[in-house]
């Protein structure tokens, strides 16, 4: 199982994105959470598929309708020891 961290900054809060991050980390089967934080970035955690975890730094590019997104880090991070993807 690969993981990864993410932080994306951008207009990502009050939009929706953690609710759509975790409706699309659920169909590629991805374990994790999608948090706000206090700066107006989102974290996101994905453990799954190396393949699947590129799928979704694909779409967290994008984000949901009525988001921004200017930019996303990447860091490796240790799979997730949950199941499910949760929204903190």
């Amino acid at each position: 199982m690969s993981g990864a961290r993410f932080h994306v900054s951008g207009l990502v809060q009050g939009v929706f994105f953690r609710a759509s991050t975790q409706a699309r980390a659920r169909e590629l089967g991805l374990v994790g959470w999608a948090k706000n934080l206090v700066d107006g970035r989102v974290e996101v955690v994905a453990g799954g598929d190396a393949a699947a975890i590129d799928e979704l730094e694909r779409w967290l590019l994008r984000g949901p309708p009525g988001a921004r997104v200017d930019a996303v880090e990447r860091e490796p991070f240790d799979a997730p020891p949950r199941d499910g993807f949760a929204r903190i």
